[in-house]
């Protein structure tokens, strides 16, 4: 348990550090994969897991950052920096990996992972917020930004190929073992041109 702090001198407890875009980042990182589920094209890891233990594990790291970002102390603020950089990092790996437009100036998703058409709109407007809020989670981790910076340097080439070989597996899962979760996937070519 996180103990308050205290003000000096009065003994008054303090109001936890919230961080507001951190919790932002979280809950959109949920909605980007659970957004993904429910259009039927699975989610990270469900290729190597199963879609159960994958939503799972997402569901409960969206809990645990989205409740962790708003109790822990200033002292936390480099792990949560580390955080809103590998969010940044899925986000910006996703405009850069599939193919784009232009819509007001800005990268607009076409197609990514399975996803096309109508489900784009709603699917780029939760890529935005969630890097927006992950770029503004940085700069409110003040302690710890250069740590999520560094590790966008790291994350965005190694995100950009890993969603590549993760599609072409559920690609493959979906041919062999078609079910609720991959439906769209289950019509697609074996291989799709990739952006970058």
């Amino acid at each position: 348990m996180v103990r308050q702090p205290r003000n000096e001198g009065r003994g008054e407890i303090l109001p936890p550090h919230c961080r507001r875009w951190t919790q932002i980042g979280a809950i959109g990182a949920g909605a980007h994969v659970f957004y993904e589920l429910a259009s039927g094209v699975g989610l990270p890891f469900a290729s190597r897991v199963g879609p159960l233990p994958a939503a799972a594990f997402f569901g409960a790291g969206t809990a645990v950052a989205f409740r962790e970002a708003g109790r822990q102390p200033h002292s936390r603020d480099p792990l949560f920096a580390v955080l809103n950089g590998v969010l940044l990092s899925a986000v910006i790996s996703h405009f850069s990996t599939w193919p784009t437009t232009k819509v007001a100036g800005l990268p607009w998703l076409t197609e990514c992972e399975g996803l096309t058409g109508r489900l784009m709109p709603p699917y780029n407007f939760i890529l935005y917020v969630s890097g927006v809020a992950a770029f503004g989670g940085l700069l409110e981790n003040r302690r710890g930004g250069l740590r999520g910076a560094f590790v966008l340097a790291l994350m965005v080439p190694w995100l950009m190929d890993e969603q590549r070989r993760e599609y072409l597996r559920l690609l493959t899962q979906a041919r062999n073992r078609p079910a609720w979760w991959n439906r769209r996937l289950q019509q697609r070519p074996g291989r799709r041109r990739l952006g970058g």
